[in-house]
């Protein structure tokens, strides 16, 4: 399963794979429109895969959006955004490891490892420091649990800040959040 945001499609949508004989046997969660091939006064019949899944009027607007977005990523090339990807993570893990009093999270190795760096300050909850790179520079990073709370818990209670990076972003931009956050860490010292 992924989120089509994700993929730079609208929110709101996303693909659930999954083997049919599983999601035959499988009863649908919510209730709507389409999801009925037949009704009696004694019985219902689920309609086939995927309609029985599908409760209510579809996303049609996003869906369209999700496939554009897929086109236009199989047009940049996959292994060309990949590559960018490896080569800003290295280099932000590079620059952001040496700013006193921040401590990265995850395994380090660009190869193995998405777009994103996981850190916390040793002073400065996730929120603040978020807060702060927002209003001194207008950069936005997640903070808080970020979708993982099991995890992010067993680290900091009240949380980490993820910056991402994708192929449309630059090592100046990098470098212009790893000044603000080298400026935001002086100002709490």
């Amino acid at each position: 399963a992924f989120s089509g945001h994700k993929m730079l499609a609208p929110t709101g949508i996303g693909v659930l794979y999954g083997k049919k004989e599983l999601l035959e046997k499988m009863q649908p969660f919510m209730y709507g429109g389409d999801m009925i091939k037949s009704v009696s006064e004694h019985t219902a019949t689920w309609n086939d895969l995927p309609y029985k899944f599908e409760a209510g009027t579809p996303n049609i607007a996003a869906a369209y959006g999700l496939g554009a977005a897929i086109e236009y990523l199989q047009k940049i090339g996959i292994d060309k955004i990949r590559k960018h990807e490896k080569e800003l993570t290295k280099y932000a893990l590079d620059v952001i490891s040496e700013i006193p009093r921040i401590k990265i999270y995850g395994t380090q190795n660009p190869e193995t490892q998405g777009g994103i760096v996981l850190f916390e300050h040793e002073k400065l909850e996730a929120h603040d420091l978020a807060l702060a790179l927002d209003e001194s520079a207008n950069i936005a990073i997640r903070s808080g649990m970020l979708c993982a709370e099991p995890f992010v818990g067993s680290i900091n209670q009240k949380g980490l800040c993820r910056a991402s990076f994708y192929f449309y972003n630059t090592k100046e931009e990098i470098d212009i959040f790893t000044q603000e956050l080298q400026k935001i860490v002086k100002a709490f010292d």
